[in-house]
């Protein structure tokens, strides 16, 4: 596959750099340029994010950083399967258990909730950072939430982490996936609440939490376009043809500093929803 010049491979991360050493220098900057261009296009282009992975898995399978990689393609691509064997070959080569949550989230979906529960209580849980420990408690959230469990996932997701007013990087993933919980479980008035608390902690847009919060107010979103080519055909009709002034939609941005305090749960010891952003 092609690869633009300004891609030299001297981008990756210095750690992955080091596993690279033990290869040939010529194969070893092949296969840097190829993960670089996974690392580029996960997010925006994910099946062409695959296709570079594979070329990396071709060139180097041995290699943990590439096994990883290859992983996290395929998970973006929903071959769940695919992607799981690839993070346990990568688990196998170092030890490493910083993808214990996301391999849960594999498991959920190849539709094994039960298998992702079990891991969200495995020893291997203890060994996460904290960033880790509220992955790995979204995904048994989620997991509760494909069984049916609606109570049960949102007592999982009530933790000491949920209830800080310091935001952290996983803040807003955790409220929405407790606003979310809440919602279908039909407490519409605390799930507002929270969904107004991921706003606030969702510095970079990562949720659509603003959205979902709009949609709870009865705000509708009136489409740029949609607003010029109405007005032109205003244009062409008589005024007391045209719409009152009353009647027209009219675009809010909702916000709301309502304070929820929540009770520590010691359920798991818990990555979320990829996703799942599966919830």
């Amino acid at each position: 596959m092609p690869i633009p010049e300004d891609v030299t491979g001297d981008e990756i991360d210095k750690d992955v750099r080091q596993e690279l050493q033990s290869l040939p220098k010529t194969l070893a900057e092949d296969v840097a340029r190829n993960l670089v261009m996974v690392a580029r296009l996960l997010d925006e282009d994910p099946e062409g994010a695959y296709g570079y992975s594979r070329v990396a898995l071709r060139l180097a399978s041995r290699v943990a950083a590439v096994r990883e990689a290859a992983g996290f393609a395929a998970y973006a691509n929903q071959k769940y399967g695919e992607a799981l064997a690839e993070f346990r070959a990568a688990k196998r080569m170092t030890g490493n258990i910083d993808l214990w949550p996301v391999m849960a989230d594999c498991e959920r979906g190849l539709e094994r909730p039960e298998k992702a529960l079990d891991m969200a209580g495995a020893p291997e849980v203890h060994k996460l950072d904290k960033a880790g420990q509220v992955e790995m408690r979204l995904v048994a959230a989620g997991a509760r939430r494909d069984l049916g469990q609606l109570d049960a996932a949102i007592v999982t997701l009530q933790s000491p982490e949920l209830a800080a007013n310091s935001v952290q990087p996983w803040t807003a993933r955790l409220r929405y996936a407790y606003a979310d919980a809440l919602l279908a479980a039909g407490r519409e008035s605390e799930a507002r609440e929270w969904f107004a608390k991921a706003v606030e902690a969702d510095r970079d847009g990562s949720t659509d939490a603003s959205d979902r919060l709009a949609e709870l107010d009865g705000v509708e979103f009136v489409d740029a376009m949609t607003g010029d080519a109405d007005e032109g055909q205003n244009d062409q009709v008589p005024a007391s043809d045209t719409p009152n002034t009353d009647d027209a939609e009219v675009e809010v941005d909702a916000d709301a500093d309502a304070e929820v305090e929540v009770d520590a749960d010691a359920e798991v010891e818990p990555q979320g929803e990829g996703e799942d952003d599966k919830d």
